[in-house]
């Protein structure tokens, strides 16, 4: 259909000139328009069907949760907030590992197996008082947070981290605090997550897969990943004949069909890279990937939506004085001048507290206004912090930040990442021996991801646009193969 110009049709002759019989002082017939008329109004144009339809909506909400995997940037600080937190601690508790977890706890390993095999809890810490089988678990679980924190093999180190945290955790429950929930719970949400897309050894591995395939070149052949396959499935064979994944269907329904879709990835990656399969099991990781997101939003509204109304039903917190009493116990107070002068003020006291409860309350509530949400999220970050500093529970802080950290704007995420690889190329550049010749952005980083230059991570799609990488192997933290 032929769309008129905005000066009206023109197929249906001149209407601007005077016919022969025009008279000599230009004045035009009345279907002609005068040579001093300005434009004229523009015809109307027929009725285009434009896409926008009351199906729309949800066709592009449903293209937008299966093309992609969302929050790579919040779920990368995720991963690195919790595998951070658990790695500390461990590592603050290695002298004490034998007195809380192992041979020694006074929750006897008896009792704990007694317990465990009545709440039908997971811990491979019960499958022998062995000492020397603590220490490999205590080990290992060590080595999988290190890992899991720089990315590196990102699916296997997140089932070896969740292994790790629920045994070390299960093994004496009476040791710890609310932190400690929120890292069990958030160690199993990790393994569903696509939660090394940027900011990771395995991200870097796919750009520089990218860029060998955009040379036209073949991606480097993967050993470690079908390694760490082949050595973990005898392992799952054997705990799973033995019984020793615990009483609940769940745990063991999700080993094994993470460790079966590994294969499942690595054959399709190898033989079907761009094939329906392919793209099949990648609309499946990005459903798993955002419903895992939502989860994990959902967890941190609940617990401050059911910690602040417990709050409000307390008298201490009605009337405003119940920091005092964690500022007056020598347990929670590891800077005593500090809490001293904090409590002395009775107005501080009373802003802090009911400061407290409006902000856990009110969060919530504000997840649909950016700018209110964004202000209550610093201020329970501060809440946090100051909680670390002036009670002295530092590991409980920082899983809670980390937790917060799903809700924290991408543009920040973007620039702190941007100003954190320029920090550490300086500090890189100033070490002796290193080379004072400038290097190309992002050589230095960890990661490379959506917001890097289409060099460095992308690859053309043979229509002139760019493609996501796919990752050889599942580079990208989706399969246990890496």
């Amino acid at each position: 259909m032929t769309i008129p110009s905005p000066a009206g049709p023109q197929n249906e002759g001149p209407q601007n000139v005077a016919p022969q019989n025009a008279t000599s002082q230009n004045v035009a017939p009345e279907n002609a328009a005068p040579h001093n008329e300005g434009p004229r109004p523009a015809a109307p144009r027929p009725a285009v069907p434009r896409s926008g339809g009351p199906g729309d909506g949800p066709a592009r909400a449903l293209q937008r949760v299966t093309a992609s995997a969302l929050g790579p940037y919040q779920s990368a600080v995720v991963r690195i907030g919790f595998a951070a937190t658990y790695l500390f601690f461990l590592l603050r508790e290695l002298p004490n590992r034998h007195e809380l977890y192992g041979p020694d706890s006074p929750w006897h390993w008896d009792l704990a197996r007694q317990l465990t095999n009545g709440n039908e809890a997971f811990s491979v810490l019960m499958w022998t008082d062995s000492t020397v089988w603590f220490e490999a678990v205590y080990a290992l679980t060590l080595l999988s947070a290190a890992a899991l924190l720089l990315g590196w093999r990102t699916r296997t180190m997140s089932v070896l981290f969740m292994v790790g945290v629920l045994s070390v955790q299960n093994r004496s429950i009476f040791m710890g605090d609310g932190g400690d929930n929120v890292v069990h719970l958030m160690a199993i949400y990790l393994v569903l997550t696509r939660c090394a897309q940027v900011w990771s050894l395995d991200a870097r591995r796919a750009a520089r897969d990218a860029q060998r395939a955009a040379a036209g070149l073949p991606p480097l052949r993967d050993i470690v990943g079908p390694a760490l396959w082949v050595l973990l499935g005898p392992v799952l064979v054997a705990a799973t004949l033995m019984g020793g994944l615990g009483g609940t269907w769940w745990l063991p329904a999700l080993l094994w069909t993470i460790w079966l879709s590994a294969a499942a990835w690595w054959a399709v990656n190898r033989y079907l890279p761009h094939g329906e399969p392919r793209t099949l099991l990648d609309v499946l990781a990005n459903l798993t990937h955002n419903a895992t997101l939502a989860v994990i939003m959902a967890e941190v509204c609940l617990i401050y939506a059911t910690a602040g109304w417990y709050k409000i039903q307390g008298s201490r917190w009605q009337d405003g004085t119940a920091l005092y009493y964690p500022l007056n116990l020598d347990y929670f107070t590891p800077w005593p001048a500090l809490s001293d002068i904090l409590g002395a003020s009775g107005l501080m006291v009373m802003v802090l507290t009911y400061g407290t409860v409006i902000v856990q309350v009110a969060f919530p509530f504000t997840l649909f206004n950016r700018r209110v949400k964004n202000v209550l999220l610093v201020a329970m970050i501060c809440e946090h912090a100051g909680i670390a500093l002036l009670l002295g529970l530092p590991f409980f802080s920082m899983a809670m930040i980390a937790a917060d950290a799903v809700f924290l704007p991408t543009a920040f995420l973007v620039w702190l990442g941007a100003r954190a690889t320029i920090g550490g190329r300086r500090l890189l550049s100033g070490l002796p021996g290193r080379s004072r010749t400038p290097e190309k952005p992002g050589a230095l980083g960890l990661a490379h991801g959506p917001a890097d230059p289409p060099e460095a991570g992308s690859v053309k799609d043979g229509r002139g646009g760019t493609e996501e990488p796919r990752l050889q192997g599942g580079g990208g933290g989706h399969t246990l193969v890496g």
